[in-house]
């Protein structure tokens, strides 16, 4: 939206005569009652504010293919989703990453299915912290990010792929891989070029995995929420033979809407697809409030549970440095939202069968 202000004002010094003054006391009450009227566009009043989200009624059930499904090494569960989370460290190191999970997971009373974790292009997978993650009986979710993708697919960054490639199927445990997820992003465009140049460079990247043998990888598709709504995502889809999971990324962050409203678009693609659905990040901003906020996440674990072909879900406990409130999205020092969050890590439906990682007293 465009305002414009009433126009500056400039006196040359004291009224001289009735006149004048009566002048000065119309141009004052002018500008009371347009401040009064409220903004105004340049070609009429102000839009009504957008209606609160309805995050009481019966979520959409969109996504309802039961499987079975072709979803690479990483077992689909057969009833319910995997929990999981990027929490940002206090401190990027790798004791750091230890301490924020282990945080995260105290305050819960109960181990995350699936870590999340970041990696630039150049960067190993397979740290101090990445082990012990996988050792303690989580999954971890590896988004890396790419180089230029027409760099990839001439060859010039085959070495790095490779060592990457060996480094995953060194941990011989199943991983989920994100690769260059949130392609789709209109900054990225540049090293992403085209859909059709995406594909290619993901297709040369998972071929060079297969031949180091690094077959242990389910490979993740995960373009954002806003992809499907501009209907720009799917140009970017690798095809069912080449990705494992469909994923997506989504926030209420600049508009406070349903996540069943924010999803609607992918959910309705991503149902034609034989693959489960993860949720690869997910969040509402501290701007909307703490009461708001706890009711969109009870309506997002409703949303969840309404569509079964959902297996994962990952929220996104991370305010970004430099961002500003409707860009932060972290539930710890928010006890309502936190408790709402809490509520779906204790129901059954994200409790999958397994051991128990470490005793808590």
């Amino acid at each position: 939206m465009t305002t414009r202000g009433p126009a500056h004002v400039t006196t040359r010094g004291p009224a001289r005569g009735a006149a004048r003054g009566l002048a000065v006391v119309a141009s004052l009450l002018l500008v009371v009652s347009l401040g009064v009227a409220g903004c105004t566009h340049a070609d009429g009043p102000a839009p009504a504010p957008a209606p609160s989200p309805d995050l009481d009624g019966p979520p959409p059930a969109i996504a309802v293919n039961a499987g079975p499904y072709d979803a690479g090494p990483i077992r689909v569960p057969s009833l319910g989703a995997y929990l999981g989370a990027w929490v940002k460290p206090a401190v990027i190191s790798q004791p750091g990453r230890l301490e924020a999970i282990d945080g995260l997971e105290t305050r819960l009373d109960r181990d995350l299915d699936i870590v999340h974790t970041y990696r630039k292009w150049d960067e190993a997978f397979g740290t101090r912290s990445d082990l012990e993650f996988i050792d303690s009986g989580a999954t971890v979710m590896l988004s890396w990010a790419s180089g230029d993708t027409r760099s990839i697919t001439s060859g010039e960054h085959d070495e790095l792929i490779q060592a990457q490639a060996r480094r995953v199927a060194k941990v011989k445990r199943p991983v989920l891989l994100r690769f260059r997820w949130e392609m789709d992003r209109a900054n990225l465009r540049p090293s992403m070029w085209s859909g059709d140049d995406y594909i290619a460079a993901w297709r040369h990247v998972r071929r060079i995995f297969d031949a180091q043998g690094a077959r242990n990888a389910s490979w993740v598709w995960c373009p954002t929420s806003e992809g499907f709504e501009n209907g720009e995502a799917p140009a970017f889809y690798p095809g069912d033979d080449a990705v494992d999971w469909t994923c997506v990324d989504v926030y209420a962050g600049e508009d406070f809407r349903s996540l069943g409203d924010l999803l609607d678009p992918f959910l309705r693609w991503a149902a034609e697809r034989p693959k489960p659905i993860l949720i690869g990040e997910y969040g509402v901003a501290a701007a909307w409030g703490s009461q708001a906020r706890a009711a969109w996440l009870r309506d997002a674990t409703r949303l969840f549970k309404a569509n079964p072909q959902i297996k994962g879900v990952c929220y996104f406990e991370s305010n970004p440095d430099g961002n500003g409130p409707r860009k932060q999205f972290q539930l710890t020092g928010d006890p309502p939202a936190f408790d709402a969050f809490a509520e779906l890590t204790r129901d059954p439906w994200f409790n999958q069968p397994a051991a128990p990682r470490r005793q808590r007293t």
